[in-house]
């Protein structure tokens, strides 16, 4: 049985972790909110506009169709470097510290380039069994990213290091019914790992901050289906990507705290957090005009509304509202075929946050975006073609203003204000990318 002193020190630490608990899955991507969409070279320089519709192991990812009535096994690799910019800047953050009034949270005021740099790897393979089936496995990262703010940052309380990967394993079955209908199915095998920190206010703002790390891993399981159909000059393609219920276990670890807030200080294991990453229903359509040239078209109903909470296990026990909104994007583009060997492809893709004013922190300052890109496919031999690309992503400027109390429902109860803006915020990816038919 818990004691009034272990209960109420449980109550530190639950509103020590709600004060960034909530982000701890979360940043600035490429896609939307904490999704990554670069999973193939090939889509990436048609803005991700075609993939849905389009065959073979580089669209598994997007649908499980894609691989059936393949004649000759295949695989694909790509790598991604992404490569985000943008400054995070107070505009009047203010902190109330117990028995006092608001004042400026104080700290360096910009952020710059909190989001860091890296390489996204993905791959698939696919063999025909027959020909008809066809068997296929994709290995993905659909989720990753690591932020860093500065220990002086006036967004020190909300975020300061967070850290997250998820891999996805995605074995696939497809099968081609008729000659212009193919079917597919797959499972979604995830793992992540996730690790979040941030400063600590302490009673006295003479006094150092405190620290706060949290972090966990787990496997869950979700599922993918779609279908395509085929004639001469077109091909739309359906598929849908289940919500996943994350499940993490881990550690909560506080340290720093001084005064009366010292006995706060602990380690506390098995903390699990539970949290949905959302669906996915894409529909897409290749249309060919020419021998040459064929228009690509694609959006995706993204079910962001299933992150509406962090929901925290024992010992912690408390949902963190979350409140994402569903949203959508848009993509178009075009393959130009310039000589048997060599293809030309360019798109546009349109997305929209589905983090909402007033709810927006520093540790996912989301915003609604443009992808500009272009890239190319090269035959180097009958067997092996080398895909390349460069997209340009453009956010949109927008508020960080979601307000939160460090050690909530006690008597050191300390609001925090949040009041900042996401400025020239901009990233630029590179993709490689092989293919081989064997």
């Amino acid at each position: 049985m818990k004691t009034p002193s272990t209960y109420n020190r449980h109550r530190i630490a639950l509103s020590v972790a709600v004060l960034s608990g909530a982000s701890a899955i979360a940043g600035t991507a490429h896609a939307q909110a904490f999704y990554l969409q670069e999973q193939a070279a090939r889509a990436a320089g048609r803005a991700f506009s075609g993939e849905t519709a389009d065959t073979g192991a580089a669209s598994l990812w997007w649908n499980p169709a894609a691989i059936a009535g393949i004649d000759r096994a295949e695989a694909t690799v790509s790598a991604s470097a992404i490569l985000p910019s943008g400054d995070v800047i107070d505009n009047g953050t203010a902190i109330r510290r117990p028995g006092g009034t608001f004042a400026p949270v104080g700290g360096s005021a910009r952020s710059r380039d909190p989001i860091n740099k890296g390489v996204l790897p993905s791959g698939a393979i696919a063999v025909p069994l027959g020909d008809r089936l066809a068997v296929g496995l994709a290995v993905t990262s659909p989720y990753s990213f690591t932020t860093d703010y500065p220990g002086d940052s006036w967004a020190r309380y909300s975020a300061d290091r967070t850290y997250l990967r998820t891999f996805d394993i995605q074995p696939s079955a497809a099968i081609a019914v008729t000659d212009w209908l193919r079917v597919g199915g797959a499972v979604n095998v995830e793992h992540v790992e996730a690790s979040l920190g941030n400063a600590l206010p302490n009673l006295s703002a003479a006094l150092a901050d405190g620290n706060q790390t949290l972090k966990g891993d787990g496997w869950d399981v979700g599922w993918s289906a779609g279908f395509q159909m085929h004639n001469d000059w077109a091909t739309v393609g359906v598929s849908y990507k289940s919500a996943i219920e994350h499940t993490l276990k881990g550690d909560l670890t506080v340290s720093g705290l001084l005064g009366p807030l010292a006995t706060q200080n602990r380690s506390l294991n098995g903390v699990e957090a539970r949290f949905y990453t959302p669906a996915q229903i894409m529909v897409g359509g290749r249309f060919k005009v020419s021998d040459a040239l064929t228009l690509n078209a694609q959006t995706i109903r993204y079910t962001w509304e299933k992150f509406d909470a962090i929901r925290l296990g024992a010992p912690v026990n408390a949902a963190i509202p979350e409140n994402y909104r569903s949203t959508w994007s848009y993509a178009g583009g075009f393959d130009y075929l310039v000589s048997p060997r060599l293809t030309l492809r360019a798109g546009v893709q349109r997305a929209l946050t589905p983090t909402r004013d007033g709810e927006r922190d520093a540790r996912v300052p989301d915003s609604n975006r443009w992808n500009y890109a272009v890239g190319g496919s090269f035959d180097v031999t009958p067997n092996f073609t080398i895909d390349a690309a460069a997209n340009y992503v453009d956010f949109a400027d927008t508020t960080i203003d979601r307000r939160t109390a460090a050690y909530a429902g006690t008597a050191a109860q300390t609001p925090i204000l949040v009041n900042g803006r996401l400025e020239n915020a901009k990233a630029v990816v590179l993709s490689l990318g092989g293919r081989v038919r064997f």
